[in-house]
């Protein structure tokens, strides 16, 4: 911006102040081609036309598992979000370390069955999403791909919109968990619907409009599928 600046008398008005203000990306690219326009055979504008891309904000997103976000990588995850930076991190949640024969990891809930835990999980899953609401400025959402399609979709543009850090946990079949995974989207809506993966978003903006920040957007559990739902998810059980 301070290079922009500099060179504010070259430019039109009107396309000098739509790069002042804020453009969806497709926009401001348009934008900053009519800037190298303008400003070609310039002298002096060199170094503004070869870093005129940085005016194009860029998406961030950090993707990872649940044995990185909740175990080995916590720390960095939790630092990263305790900060105020634009950055998005989306966390698939397999309540287990899949890729070394689904061992326990802090997401993995009470009583479930893993790789060298027979007897079942003693103690009750990390609730990452809980924790990282207690900051205040973090977008948070649980989704689940096969129980709310349209959730999931509008919790990602949420986060993708949030002008601060956004953490997006999202429930993800694996093989470990004992159940055909051709069945798997049947089995996300019945995880959902018994309470054991609740939908939510916690949006720290609506707190500004007087709102409540978190919305649930999943329904009150329902006895309808429990015992079949969970005894044939080995993750759960």
């Amino acid at each position: 911006m301070r290079l922009l600046s500099e060179f504010a008398d070259k430019l039109p008005v009107e396309l000098n102040a739509a790069l002042h203000a804020e453009a969806t990306p497709e926009v401001r690219r348009e934008q900053v081609a009519a800037l190298r326009q303008a400003l070609a055979g310039v002298a002096g504008a060199e170094e503004l036309l070869t870093d005129a891309d940085a005016l194009v904000e860029k998406s961030v997103w950090l993707i990872g598992g649940d044995g990185w976000a909740y175990d080995i990588g916590f720390g960095g995850l939790d630092h990263v979000l305790s900060l105020t930076e634009n950055v998005n991190i989306l966390v698939l949640d397999t309540q287990c370390y899949s890729n070394t024969g689904g061992q326990a990891s802090k997401a993995t809930p009470l009583g479930a069955v893993t790789k060298f835990g027979e007897h079942g999980k003693r103690k009750a899953r990390k609730d990452l999403g809980v924790s990282m609401m207690m900051y205040g400025h973090v977008y948070v959402a649980q989704i689940s791909l096969g129980a709310q399609l349209n959730q999931t979709v509008k919790a990602i543009q949420e986060a993708e919109a949030y002008p601060g850090p956004s953490l997006i946990i999202a429930y993800s079949p694996c093989e470990e968990h004992g159940y055909d995974l051709a069945l798997s989207h049947d089995q996300m809506r019945q995880l959902t619907a018994t309470g054991f993966w609740p939908l939510y978003r916690f949006d720290p903006r609506r707190a500004d409009e007087g709102k409540i920040p978190l919305a649930l957007d999943s329904r009150p559990p329902s006895d309808r599928w429990p015992r079949r739902c969970l005894m044939s998810n080995v993750s759960a059980a």
